[in-house]
């Protein structure tokens, strides 16, 4: 076992055991209403390829780090996820399980350059990648040269005006991002089996590794997750150490 892999442990089991315990995986999970403002529809999950994803009924408490990349003259003038036509010139940006419509902080960690971007399609579908934003929110943070940079992404509550372009120091209905229950989704499959190898992977390293199931009415789908921290900043640690072991997915989720 190298150096690196041996302090990453450490560091998890640390983190973990400051974590509280989590529901029974045979209880139903507690669903919380959604932030202060306009409702956004529910939107039921989808399937790209052999991967399902569940879009969360809301942001409340949303964070996630990882890499951002975007796109251009591809889709410019094509209809998006949310039924607007994507202007490769406007602030905007995909994502693949926040409710549309959502509005996030998105800081490039390479260069600090910050941008407020507000969710109107899905993607990015390419591993390790968490987001992607449109040509004109890219070139404001300094991503279309590289083409993709590391990131971390923060939702914003509602906006006070609507507004498909609010700029850094808008004002937004506050929440409390901070305090509360958070967990780490690992994975979603449409095969419990694939969940549970998830889950035994998971279990010698990690506590409170549990399996959520949701019914679609069509089928079921099984979320793999673990910890459940009572702070941001401790799920934002296990998060990060999730993200070095090569979980690139891992979002951190409000229960």
């Amino acid at each position: 076992m190298n150096k690196t892999f041996f302090l990453v442990c450490i560091l998890s089991f640390v983190l973990i055991n400051s974590c509280t315990t989590v529901e029974p995986v045979s209880r139903p999970t507690r669903q919380l209403p959604a932030p202060v403002g306009k409702k956004k529809p529910y939107t039921k999950p989808y399937r790209i390829g052999s991967n399902w994803y569940q879009p969360l009924a809301h942001a409340r408490g949303f964070t996630q780090s990882g890499k951002a990349s975007w796109y251009g003259k591809k889709f410019h003038g094509r209809k998006t996820a949310s039924g607007e036509i994507y202007n490769m010139h406007a602030i905007s940006a995909a994502h693949k399980t926040l409710p549309l419509g959502t509005w996030v902080g998105v800081s490039n960690l390479d260069n600090n350059q910050k941008i407020n971007v507000r969710i109107n399609d899905r993607g990015p579908f390419v591993k390790g990648r968490i987001i992607d934003l449109s040509y004109a929110a890219a070139k404001k943070i300094g991503i279309v040269g590289p083409g993709t940079a590391r990131v971390r992404i923060v939702a914003l509550g509602q906006a006070r005006q609507d507004s498909a372009t609010i700029e850094l120091g808008s004002e937004f209905v506050p929440l409390d991002y901070y305090k509360g229950n958070f967990t780490l989704q690992i994975g979603a499959f449409s095969d419990v089996n694939n969940a549970e190898k998830l889950k035994k992977e998971l279990d010698p390293i990690y506590k409170n590794v549990h399996v959520s199931l949701f019914d679609t009415g069509d089928s079921t789908i099984y979320r793999v997750r673990a910890g459940k921290c009572t702070t941001l900043e401790q799920a934002a640690k296990y998060e990060d150490i999730l993200i070095k072991q090569g979980f690139h997915d891992v979002f951190t989720i409000a229960e």
